[in-house]
């Protein structure tokens, strides 16, 4: 790098103070750069990057114009939290203007009871245009995936003639090659799994919507609308604060789901956990999954002992500290290890992650070890007290 340029990247942080002493002249479009980063990271305002509020759609029009898509979702954050944009979110020109992320579905959900009329509509335009944009991202990876894994679990291995699996009992015996009569003898038949009036697995994703899982729910809601469609899947959402609502008939329509959450408030995990209890009618066919930092406002004991009680009819429980990509959360270290020691491992995934996740549940692995396997750091587990039975 020269020193010319040098100057100039250490003169746009600096932001040209008297004492800033670069000497480095900028060009019109540096000048203008300049002016985005200045109008939020030197602004003493509160409530505004300018005079008034027209400014404020022609300065995210600006840095969409200089920077990255990256680096113009990270200024916007910084000016929800610096400037308290949240409340010109009300204004649809201003919804029109910013660059839709989950971090401005989670906020618009947040504010949803501000919105009114025409902006109402945008917001809901908003936030449809990113689940739209998750799901083409998402939605093949997750329905291969537990596709797949549901295949493999219910190989039939005596099947009859019309559910022969031609291509894998082939595959099975090419070492049965008849030469002489140019075919194979299967002596290995391998069909599909016979067909089900019902689901072949059952899927509750237990949510927790306080104001910081706010990420997590969005991903969870696409995850379970597409699960919802995988007939041989039943998938059940649930979403908990202090109270507990059943938004498993809205999976049809995630972004429906999403303006129904009620981000904030406090939280009762073991109350939450009862009410999935309360529906699993196939023990050892159902995957509950809790996605929540796990700071219990409600009874620690009993979610514990639930936990046990699940893990020993045969549910298969995981807690996902996190569903999103912003890193390592915040959690209760010491109720994810004590669960951990329940045989509940914790940990925190990736939406990319999720998919096969789900995959390697569905196939009864040890989640703790697809995780270690994935990469990913689970809780280690600490039994502390015996839980109250």
């Amino acid at each position: 790098m020269s020193q010319t340029e040098r100057l100039r990247r250490w003169r746009l942080v600096l932001g040209g103070g008297a004492a800033e002493g670069t000497g480095c002249a900028l060009s019109e479009r540096d000048q203008g750069l300049d002016r985005a980063l200045g109008a939020l990271y030197d602004s003493d305002r509160r409530g505004g990057l300018g005079s008034s509020a027209p400014s404020v759609p022609r300065w995210l029009g600006d840095i969409r114009d200089y920077f990255p898509a990256s680096v113009v979702q990270v200024m916007q954050r910084d000016a929800f939290e610096r400037l308290d944009l949240k409340r010109m979110l009300t204004e649809p020109e201003m919804l029109e203007a910013v660059v839709p992320d989950v971090a401005l579905v989670s906020t618009l959900i947040a504010m949803r009871g501000l919105l009114g009329g025409r902006t109402k509509d945008t917001a809901r335009f908003v936030v449809r245009k990113v689940v739209e944009a998750l799901l083409r991202k998402l939605e093949e990876p997750l329905r291969q995936a537990v596709n797949g894994a549901i295949d493999r679990a219910s190989v039939n291995r005596r099947p009859r003639h019309a559910e022969i699996d031609w291509n894998r009992t082939i595959r099975a015996n090419l070492r049965h090659y008849q030469a002489e009569y140019r075919t194979i003898i299967p002596e290995t038949r391998l069909g599909h799994g016979r067909k089900s009036r019902g689901s072949l697995k059952d899927v509750v994703l237990c949510i927790d919507q306080s104001g910081s899982m706010a990420n997590s729910v969005v991903y969870s809601s696409i995850f379970g609308a597409v699960m919802a469609s995988l007939p041989a899947v039943s998938t059940r959402l649930v979403v908990f604060d202090t109270e507990v609502v059943d938004l498993s008939e809205s999976l049809d329509d995630p972004v429906e789901v999403l303006f129904s959450v009620q981000l904030g408030g406090g939280t009762d995990i073991n109350r939450a956990v009862g009410y999935c209890e309360s529906r699993i009618t196939r023990p050892e066919d159902t995957i509950l999954v809790l996605i929540s930092d796990l700071y219990e406002g409600g009874v620690a004991a009993g979610l514990l002992a639930r936990a046990q009680r699940l893990a020993a009819s045969g549910v298969q429980m995981v807690a996902l500290l996190a569903l999103s990509d912003e890193g390592a959360p915040a959690y209760d270290r010491a109720l994810a290890a004590r669960l951990a020691a329940l045989g509940v491992p914790a940990f925190a995934c990736t939406p990319d992650l999720f998919p096969d996740m789900m995959a390697a549940a569905i196939r009864k692995q040890d989640l703790a070890a697809w995780a270690a396997g994935a990469g990913i750091a689970a809780v280690p587990a600490d039994p502390g007290p015996a839980p109250d039975l």
